[in-house]
Formats: structure tokens, C-alpha cells, sequence
């Protein structure tokens, strides 16, 4: 009896195991879909400014209200993930991103290409938190920085594909044909989800046993803005990705373009090269945790040497021989995200993870609207001359957008200095 229990155990172990991999898979597939939607218009940015005649405002415009749309959803999103749970939401907001990416894909004026784009935020919003919330049910909390490391940096190769390959499929096809290829690609990933990506009975049975009412599961909402430490995780996480979103989501195209006069394929290779470093990074950074048993120490170590390339963007004119080390270090030190996330996490009890995590993400998302859109009138303050039918600034507005975002770092680290550090090793 004893010999076969022993026996069984390993097997179950196993299975579970296996049927976590297949899941941490299915969900990475899908946020593939977000991050290479965000970023998709740093690569063919300019390509869009060009055929409908976009101003540097209304394409930074265009580009952010992705990311207003999605935090916009957060709240409910946090409400619905913790009520319904992770799998249902994620597949309500999955088929709505299919139907935008159509329909960006078919759109005749810049309010369509706007309209699509705010669906699409939508559709997208879940793609993050949705997973995390289910990895905080899975796994224990000794390894949730490594899960989201996974998560974070796999899916990062979605912004991958937002880079060179992209470059070369709208070389190719079109911009158009390239947004109809993600659609087909999207449904597969959905329907991945919806076949692999389930949740445990234990689960399910607690989710309805703590049925709360809307008014309840508001109240969750304002409770986890009143954990200590919430606002410092909220600003620094807000601050670190809107720098990084608006220059790899946005800017670097036309700053490569009109600063060293790079083709669409030169920039799609040098925004591979920030996106592959980033991929290091988020899977360097999700495992740094464990080394120093700490959250708040790596993170610090992090966010400095990213708040340093910031510097060096904006301080130096930095030559076109420099630019590949310049984009490997801006991708990998940003890469700190599932250190921030972890430490997010760990403030909010079981019952709400969903809301806590999502309502930090309305930052994160919500920051990288508000300096997309501002750094796209910071640019066009400084006036653009028509050079072969198309709008161009001079390096002195890139340098300033740079500084910016160095500035918002720099004071979002020093809130973040006393955030707690609830690591599960910590003493």
C-alpha cells in the first residue's frame, strides 16, 4: 500500500507539472498578441504617418490610445477576473482583439485606424493580468517571479515580431495584410487558450464559494488601494514602462528614420536587437529575485542602469556606431518588469490578487498613455519641415522626449525607495 502510494506521487506531481507547462503555453502564446499589437507601430509608424498624412501628435495619439482603452479596462477587469475568473475573461476580450485587428486592418481614415485601435486595447487588456491571477492560484509564491518572468519575456517575443519581421511582412504585403495575418493568428491563439488554459476544481469551487456582489467587489477595489506600499509599486511600475513603451512602442521609429536616416528594415533590425536584449532581460531579471531573496534589490539595481540609458539618450548625440550596444542595454536593463510585478503581488491577499494587480496595471498602461500622447505634442512643439513629403523633426525633440521620461524615473525611484519588500525568503 505504502509502495504504491509512493509511487503515485511522483506520477501526480508530474502530471501537474506537465499540465502547468502546457498552460504557462497557452497563455504566453496569447499575450504574444498584446505585446506585439503595442509595439506594432514603432516599426510602421512612419509608414502610417505617411499614408494618411499624421502630424507627430496625432500619431502619438494614435499609438496611445491602445494603451488608454486598456487601462480604462483594468478596473472592471480585476472585478470580472476575481468573480468569473481568469479563463472566461480572457476569452471575452480575446474574440473583441480578432474583430479590432479586422478592422485596423480594413480602416479608410485616421478615426478608423483610431476606433480599431482603442478596440483593441480592449481586446488585449486581459493578457497579463488574466495569467498572473491564474499563476497565483497554481504556483507557490517562491516562484511567482520566475512564472512571470516566463510569461513576460516569452510573450515578449510578440514584440519581437513587432520588429524586423514585421518590417519585412509589410515590406512584403502591406501594413493591411500584415494586421489580417495577426488575426488568423490571434483566433489560434485563443482557441488555445480556450482549450488548455482551465483552472483547477479546488478553484472554481473556492471562486464560488466566496461569491461577493458587485458593491462587494467594489469595496475589494478601494481596499487594495489602502495596502501600505500600494501607491510606491503603482508609480515606479507606471514610470518604468510608459519610458520604455514610448520609445520601442512609438518613437524609435521615427528617431531612427529621421535622426540617422535608417530604411524600414535598418529600423526593424535595430528595434530587433532592443527586443531580443529585453527578452534577456525579463527573464534575468524575473530570476534575480531568488539570488538576493529581495525584490526591492534588484529592482534598485535595475532601474538605475535603465534610468542611465535614459540619460545617455537625451545627453548624448550618440553616433550610428553606438546605437546597437545603445539598444541592447535600453532593452535589457528595462527588462526589470517581474521583479516589480512580483513585489506588487506580494502586498494583496489571495482574495484580491485580481484587483490589486489590475489596478497597478491601470498605471503601468495608463502611464504609457498619458507620455505617449504628451511626448507626441513635446515633439511637434518644436516644428517639422517636410522632407520628401514627410513630416521630420530635428534630434533636439528626441533628446528632450528622452530626458523626460529620465526625469519621471528618477522621481518614481525615489517614492519607491521605502515600498515594502514582502519576499517569501526574506527574514
Amino acid at each position: 500500500m505504502s509502495s504504491t502510494s509512493g509511487e503515485a506521487a511522483p506520477r501526480k506531481l508530474e502530471r501537474a507539472a506537465s499540465g502547468g507547462a502546457v498552460i504557462v503555453a497557452a497563455l504566453v502564446g496569447i499575450y504574444m498578441l498584446s505585446q506585439f499589437f503595442r509595439n506594432a507601430l514603432g516599426v510602421i509608424g512612419p509608414d502610417l504617418a505617411r499614408a494618411f498624412d499624421l502630424d507627430a501628435a496625432r500619431l502619438g495619439f494614435l499609438s496611445s490610445i491602445f494603451f488608454l482603452s486598456f487601462a480604462l479596462a483594468q478596473i472592471p477587469l480585476g472585478m470580472a477576473i476575481d468573480r468569473w475568473g481568469p479563463r472566461p475573461t480572457m476569452l471575452a476580450t480575446a474574440a473583441l482583439m480578432i474583430a479590432s485587428t479586422v478592422l485596423f486592418a480594413f480602416a479608410r481614415n485616421y478615426f478608423e485606424l483610431a476606433a480599431a485601435r482603442a478596440l483593441m486595447g480592449l481586446g488585449c487588456c486581459s493578457f497579463l493580468m488574466a495569467p498572473l491571477a491564474l499563476y497565483a492560484e497554481r504556483f507557490p509564491p517562491a516562484k511567482f517571479s520566475t512564472i512571470t518572468g516566463i510569461h513576460i519575456g516569452g510573450g515578449s517575443f510578440g514584440m519581437l515580431a513587432a520588429t524586423a519581421p514585421l518590417a519585412w511582412l509589410a515590406g512584403s504585403v502591406g501594413w493591411r495584410n500584415s494586421f489580417l495575418t495577426a488575426a488568423v493568428i490571434a483566433t489560434v491563439m485563443a482557441t488555445c487558450v480556450f482549450l488548455f488554459a482551465r483552472e483547477t476544481p479546488e478553484t472554481l469551487a473556492r471562486r464560488r464559494a466566496r461569491s461577493e456582489t458587485l458593491g462587494e467587489a467594489a469595496a475589494g477595489v478601494v481596499a487594495a488601494t489602502r495596502i501600505p506600499g500600494f501607491w510606491r509599486i503603482f508609480f515606479i511600475q507606471a514610470a518604468a514602462y510608459s519610458a520604455f513603451a514610448s520609445i520601442i512602442g512609438l518613437w524609435i521609429g521615427p528617431w531612427l528614420a529621421q535622426v540617422y536616416g535608417l530604411p524600414l528594415e535598418s529600423r526593424g533590425r535595430m528595434t530587433l536587437i532592443l527586443a531580443v536584449a529585453q527578452i534577456a532581460g525579463l527573464f534575468f531579471w524575473g530570476a534575480s529575485d531568488r539570488w538576493f531573496a529581495s525584490y526591492r534589490r534588484p529592482a534598485l539595481v535595475g532601474i538605475l542602469l535603465a534610468l542611465a540609458t535614459l540619460a545617455v539618450g537625451a545627453l548624448v548625440a550618440l553616433p550610428a556606431a553606438a546605437l546597437p550596444a545603445f539598444m541592447a542595454a535600453f532593452g535589457f536593463f528595462f527588462g526589470i518588469t517581474p521583479v516589480l510585478t512580483a513585489q506588487g503581488k506580494a502586498l494583496f491577499p489571495r482574495e484580491l490578487t485580481g484587483r490589486g494587480m489590475t489596478l497597478i496595471n491601470t498605471g503601468v498602461i495608463g502611464g504609457a498613455f498619458a507620455q505617449q500622447a504628451f511626448t507626441g505634442f513635446v515633439i511637434e512643439a518644436f516644428g517639422a519641415k517636410m522632407v520628401a513629403g514627410v513630416r521630420t523633426y530635428p534630434p533636439e525633440a528626441f533628446r528632450l522626449v528622452f530626458g523626460l521620461l529620465a526625469l519621471q524615473l528618477a522621481v518614481a525611484l525615489y517614492f519607491y525607495l521605502r515600498a515594502p519588500d514582502l519576499h517569501p525568503e526574506r527574514d
